[in-house]
């Protein structure tokens, strides 16, 4: 019951926090159009490599979430099996 409160509340706070960058897109676009033009590209690597960081999180918070799941209802199962029968 506590695995599933605190799990419950950790969802719940990445839900609620959240940073606001509404407002950064066009001047990071601008700002990698800039750098790119001038021949540097490590900024835009670095950007790129952010947004694939940004795009596995839910996997990832997905997967914890299933794992947890999976070795609770297995627990859950194992409680009910007595002696090789099962009730």
């Amino acid at each position: 019951m506590k695995l599933i409160l605190k799990s419950i509340l950790i969802i719940v706070l990445f839900i609620v926090v959240e940073v606001p960058i509404y407002a950064q897109c066009a001047m990071c676009r601008a700002s990698i159009e800039n750098n790119v033009s001038n021949g540097e590209t490590s900024i835009g690597a670095g950007l790129n490599l952010g947004i694939l960081y940004l795009f596995s999180m839910p996997y990832l918070i997905a997967a914890i979430i299933g794992f947890f799941w999976y070795r609770n209802a297995k627990k859950r199962k194992s409680k009910f099996i007595f002696h090789g029968e099962k009730y």
